[in-house]
């Protein structure tokens, strides 16, 4: 995509954070947006902003780990602006601070649910949207450095699960959508000024409800100084989709941990070889 003016994206996870630097950045280079957003407070205040930029903007509460409410995110999209051409898989949650054998099942639902279900309903919903118009478009799925590796002394095993799982979808997306006129990104930021440390806040009931987890929740601190606006993430997505740009990163002081974990795995082939 090179031209935006008049199309219309969709971002989940809208209503702060990276999402809605994200939809800042598409209403920037003109396009339509729909904000989709689990708390209906928020979502309405990032509607307003949106709207203040000079676009059409709807806001639409979306549970994305419900394949109907998103599948209603998309009949809204149709409704208030017609075809869609840019969708943002962007809605998660954080399971940093505790153990994996201390990790729940309620939690490992509601990570996977919303991580990863949240990403493969957006999929099933917008890819065919996108597809029935001709025109192409994008698809950008929310990773993060975690679909790369494991940060150590953070116990957030469980998180890094789904992100990698969000890796291997966006890989395969690609793959099938070679041709069709319709990119694919996988966005994996580093630290970004979010709230997503206080997701717990949200969960929804069917996973349990909202709860406090306070080993989480500390570690916002450790994330500070390294934070970027979401803004700046939301042009550098902007930027990848004109470039057909697969991988977005934001950082790069993490190089050094995913050359490690390439460099062990290349080191296991060499191994096997040795042994043939």
């Amino acid at each position: 995509m090179q031209t935006f003016t008049g199309k219309t994206a969709v971002v989940t996870g809208a209503a702060s954070g990276i999402g809605l630097g994200i939809a800042k950045a598409l209403a920037g280079a003109g396009m339509n947006l729909v904000l989709a957003d689990l708390r209906p407070g928020p979502l309405d205040a990032a509607r307003q902003t949106i709207e203040a930029m000079g676009v059409k903007a709807i806001g639409v509460p979306v549970d994305v780990s419900d394949p109907d409410s998103v599948a209603a995110v998309g009949v809204a999209a149709e409704r208030a602006f017609g075809a869609l051409h840019v969708a943002v898989n962007n809605a998660g949650v954080a399971m940093h601070g505790t153990a994996l054998e201390r990790v729940t099942p309620q939690e490992w639902n509601w990570a996977f649910g919303v991580n990863v279900m949240g990403v493969v309903n957006g999929i099933r919903t917008f890819v065919p949207m996108i597809r029935a118009h001709g025109q192409g478009g994008h698809m950008v799925n929310t990773g993060s450095m975690s679909s790369f590796f494991v940060r150590a002394g953070r116990e957030q095993g469980a998180y890094a699960a789904t992100k990698y799982a969000v890796a291997a979808i966006s890989e395969a997306l690609e793959q099938e959508l070679q041709g069709s006129g319709i990119g694919v990104s996988i966005l994996c930021p580093g630290a970004v000024t979010t709230s997503i440390f206080d997701s717990a806040a949200t969960r929804p009931e069917q996973f349990g409800g909202a709860y406090s987890r306070p080993t989480q929740e500390a570690l916002k601190s450790a994330f500070a100084s390294a934070s970027l606006d979401p803004v700046v993430v939301g042009h550098r997505v902007l930027q990848a989709i004109r470039d057909e740009q697969f991988y977005i990163l934001t950082h790069t002081h993490e190089r050094k941990a995913v050359q490690a974990r390439l460099d062990r795995i290349i080191a296991a082939f060499d191994a096997a070889e040795a042994q043939s």
